[in-house]
Parts: structure tokens; C-alpha cells; sequence
């Protein structure tokens, strides 16, 4: 019985797979990832927004100043 005890004491002083190390990678990797489409899909929402709602509106004040600027007398 003693070789029978002394097979278990290896076992049990052997250190398990590091699985836990590649699930958390797995689980970081998703989330930058998650995390980068996210953030692309927003930043280009903002700038299309930018171009296409806010940019008229200031070159229109900027013209309207100029033109403005040329009525006044010199």
C-alpha cells in the first residue's frame, strides 16, 4: 500500500494545467477587442456628425461675419 500512497502524494503535489491564465487571456482579449470596435464605431459617428451637421454651421457664421465685414464702411 505504500507505493499506492506514494503515487498520490505526487499527484496531489503536482501543479494543474495552467488553463485559469489562458482563459483570462481569452477573456482580456475579448474585451479589448469589444472594447476597440466600440470605440471606432463611436469615434466615427462623432466625426461624421462633425462634417456633416457641424461644419455648415460654422462656415456659415464665418461667412455671414464676412459679409458683414464688407458692408462696414472703411
Amino acid at each position: 500500500m505504500s507505493s499506492v500512497e506514494g503515487e498520490d502524494a505526487l499527484l496531489a503535489s503536482a501543479k494543474p494545467p495552467k488553463v485559469r491564465r489562458r482563459r483570462l487571456r481569452a477573456i482580456l482579449l475579448a474585451l479589448v477587442t469589444q472594447y476597440a470596435i466600440i470605440a471606432t464605431v463611436v469615434g466615427l459617428s462623432l466625426a461624421a456628425m462633425l462634417r456633416y451637421l457641424v461644419t455648415p454651421q460654422i462656415v456659415a457664421k464665418f461667412e455671414a461675419i464676412e459679409a458683414a465685414l464688407k458692408r462696414l464702411p472703411p
